[in-house]
C-alpha cells in the first residue's frame, strides 16, 4: 500500500514537471519573440478605450517594467501549452479508470481546451468592456485614472482564470456523470444550491460592482444548465449503443438447436416423432 502511494506521488512528480517544462519551453521561445511587449498592449486596450484620451499607465514599482513582460509571456506560454497540461492531468488520472472511460481522453482534452480559451475570450471581449466603462463613469471627474500596469496585470490574470475555470462546469458535469460519482438527477436536485453558490463565488472573485458580478454568474447558471443537458444526450447516445450492441451480440449467438451436436439432435427428432 505504502509503495502504491509512492509510486503515485513519483508519477505526479513526473506530471508536473513535464507540465512546467513544456511551458517554460514555450515561454523561452516567446522571450525572443519581438511582439512580446506588444501582447500587454492588446490586454490592456480595453482599459484604454475607457480612460480619457491622452492618458496612459502608469509603473511605480522600479522592476515593474520588467516584471510585467515576464508575466505576460508566461500567461501566454501557459495557454500555448494548455493541450499539452491538460494531456498530462488526463495520464495521471486514466489508470485508475475503465476502458471505456479511457476514450474519452482526447475529446476532454480537446474539450477542456477550447472551453477554457472560451473562457477567456468572453471575459476580454464581453467582461472587460462592460466592467471598465461601469467602473470610469463612476470615477470623480476632478480625479484622473491612471492605473498601475502591474496591478492591472494582476486583475487581468485573476479575471482570465475565474472565467476560464467556469467554462470548464459541462465538462466537469459531464465526466462526473460518467463516471458515476453523480447522476443527472442529482445535479438537478442541488441546481438552488449551485445557483447560490455562483453568485457567492461572483462576488468573491470579481471586483465590488455589480456588473461583473452579473456577468460571470449567470454564464456559470448557464453552463450548469447546459452540462445537465448535455450529460443527459450523452447518457441516452451510450445507452442506445449498448443496447444495440448487446441485440446484436444476441443476434449473432447460435441457438440452442444449433449448439446441440448432430447425435443429439437426432435423438431428440426421434422422442418426438414417437
Amino acid at each position: 500500500m505504502q509503495e502504491t502511494f509512492i509510486s503515485h506521488l513519483v508519477e505526479l512528480r513526473d506530471r508536473l514537471l513535464r507540465s512546467i517544462y513544456a511551458v517554460l519551453g514555450v515561454f523561452a521561445l516567446l522571450w525572443f519573440w519581438p511582439g512580446l511587449a506588444d501582447i500587454y498592449d492588446l490586454l490592456a486596450l480595453p482599459m484604454m478605450r475607457t480612460l480619457p484620451e491622452g492618458t496612459h499607465m502608469i509603473a511605480t514599482g522600479v522592476i515593474t517594467p520588467f516584471l510585467v513582460p515576464l508575466k505576460v509571456g508566461l500567461m501566454a506560454a501557459f495557454l500555448i501549452a494548455l493541450p499539452y497540461v491538460l494531456y498530462q492531468v488526463w495520464a495521471f488520472i486514466a489508470p485508475g479508470l475503465y476502458t471505456h472511460e479511457k476514450r474519452f481522453a482526447l475529446p476532454l482534452v480537446f474539450g477542456s481546451t477550447v472551453l477554457f480559451l472560451a473562457g477567456v475570450a468572453y471575459c476580454y471581449f464581453v467582461v472587460f468592456s462592460w466592467v471598465f466603462r461601469f467602473i470610469v463613469q463612476f470615477a470623480p471627474k476632478s480625479i484622473t485614472p491612471a492605473p498601475d500596469i502591474e496591478a492591472y496585470l494582476s486583475f487581468v490574470l485573476t479575471m482570465f482564470v475565474a472565467f476560464g475555470v467556469t467554462f470548464e462546469i459541462p465538462l466537469i458535469e459531464v465526466v462526473l456523470v460518467r463516471t458515476g460519482m453523480v447522476t443527472v438527477a442529482k445535479l438537478k436536485d442541488i441546481r438552488s444550491y449551485v445557483i447560490v453558490g455562483a453568485f457567492v463565488v461572483a462576488a468573491v472573485v470579481t471586483p465590488p460592482d455589480v456588473v461583473s458580478q452579473l456577468l460571470l454568474a449567470i454564464p456559470m447558471c448557464l453552463l450548469y444548465e447546459f452540462g445537465i443537458i448535455l450529460a443527459q444526450l450523452i447518457e441516452r447516445f451510450l445507452g442506445k449503443r449498448v443496447a444495440a450492441e448487446s441485440g446484436a451480440s444476441r443476434h449473432d449467438a447460435p441457438s440452442a438447436a444449433e449448439t446441440t451436436a448432430p447425435e443429439d439432435r437426432a435423438e431428440i427428432e426421434q422422442k418426438r416423432l414417437e
